[in-house]
């Protein structure tokens, strides 16, 4: 029995940052209105052709792997999560292992949106305990701005997604009081229209149906959100899967050293601070800098903590994240 370690971290954002007063030129909206409901300041966008979801990970990935002190050849297993891959199928993982110039090793493509770097960790975790593999790449990344509607009549959406990856190399440990304790993953699909997009899909609108209707209205193939009801449910959603995590290792919450809150929204982030009366320093949030990143939230917000020395060695960390799906959970962890 083994487990399993974050041996390396990397992100990537691109250099175009668009800031709100950036934004109140596009659409109807203000410095203002963004921070008070958002808290995000500025975010990054890709400019066309300079970067896609693939590369991105691909460049995460690379640091990742340089700070593991492990050759790529090393590498054993990929999973890649986004909502926003290169092409409908296949899906980035493959390309990462293209690019990479991996060998043949596998590659999994996971569609869990805003907790899709939990599942991967936690599918990676399960891995390596069971001796299948020793050191798998995992990688959050997430090309939002090509696919928002950025007018007046997309801003309750648009103005909070930006575009980045992250990366992590999750290895072997035979210390089995180190490495990932546990991983608590959790969905409720009687919500799944509440945060989506719905076209094109195969269920109700394909390509073929967009093109035919050729309708300027038709609003489905841009993400949709019940803003309201996502946050009430994110709220109660961060705390069980965090109290689920620290109770199955008999672990309170004074034990934390550092909550990474997936970065949906400043203000769940600080709703579930003070719930849980933790200090600015047990806390890390980014969303200011980058807005929601989605699959890439955690692992920036993970990696420039760490970057930052405010985890070290022998902290207790804590992943959460909350979203479409819906879908949630949680990772704890013994740095």
């Amino acid at each position: 029995m083994f487990h399993s370690k974050i041996t390396g971290l990397g992100f990537y954002v691109p250099d175009n940052v668009v800031t709100n007063e950036d934004l109140s030129q596009m659409m109807d909206t203000n410095d203002e209105w963004i921070q008070e409901r958002t808290g995000i300041q500025e975010r990054r966008h890709v400019i066309r052709g300079e970067d896609t979801t693939t590369s991105m990970g691909v460049k995460a990935a690379k640091i990742a792997i340089e700070r593991a002190n492990i050759d790529k050849d090393e590498i054993d297993f990929i999973i890649f999560a986004t909502l926003s891959p290169d092409y409908y199928f296949p899906g980035p993982g493959v390309l990462v292992q293209r690019d990479l110039g991996l060998k043949t090793v596998g590659a999994l493509d996971i569609r869990n949106q805003c907790s899709g770097f939990v599942y991967a960790l936690s599918i990676a975790d399960q891995y390596i305990k069971t001796g299948m593999y020793k050191n798998i790449l995992i990688i959050g990344s997430e090309l939002h701005s090509h696919g928002l509607d950025m007018t007046t009549r997309g801003r309750g959406v648009s103005v909070i997604f930006g575009d980045g990856a992250g990366a992590a190399i999750i290895s072997r440990e035979t210390d089995l009081t180190k490495g990932i304790l546990s991983t608590h993953l959790h969905s409720e699909g009687q919500h799944a229209e509440e945060l989506a997009l719905i076209a094109p899909g195969m269920g109700k609108r394909w390509v073929t149906d967009i093109i035919h209707e050729n309708d300027p209205n038709d609003e489905s193939y841009f993400p949709y959100m019940n803003g309201q009801f996502v946050f009430k449910n994110a709220v109660v959603r961060f705390t069980e899967v965090i109290n689920e995590g620290l109770q199955a290792n008999q672990l309170e919450v004074a034990d934390i050293n550092m909550l990474i809150p997936h970065q949906a929204n400043l203000r769940i982030a600080q709703f579930i601070q003070q719930k849980f009366r933790l200090t600015d320093d047990q806390v890390y949030n980014n969303i200011m800098k980058y807005g929601n990143t989605t699959a890439a939230s955690i692992p920036i917000a993970l990696t420039e903590a760490w970057e930052q020395a405010k985890i070290k060695e022998g902290d207790l960390v804590v992943l959460a994240a909350f979203g479409s799906g819906f879908t949630w959970g949680s990772a704890i962890i013994r740095w």
